[in-house]
């Protein structure tokens, strides 16, 4: 994802659309990572603690994704109000 910005309120609508764009191209990427992650676990060519190691990593990245999806569903669905 590009450089990220807490104010999403000072961009316009089609940076904000930009980026939930690129944040839904990153959840994709997120999951899929997600998925090797747990097939190399279950084929055994990662440790367990490889594994959970990854897993925490990973689980912090979605949580950041999650985070600024709703930010920029918000800001979109205010916009919208108006």
């Amino acid at each position: 994802m590009t450089s990220w910005s807490e104010d999403a309120s000072t961009r316009t609508v089609e940076e904000i659309v930009r980026w939930r764009t690129e944040n839904m191209a990153w959840d994709k990427q997120l999951r899929r990572g997600r998925a090797e992650l747990i097939n190399s676990r279950l084929a055994k060519r990662i440790s367990w603690e490889e594994y959970t190691s990854n897993r925490e990593l990973a689980d912090r990245d979605l949580a950041e994704c999650r985070r600024r999806a709703s930010i920029l569903t918000a800001e979109l669905t205010r916009r919208s109000m108006y």
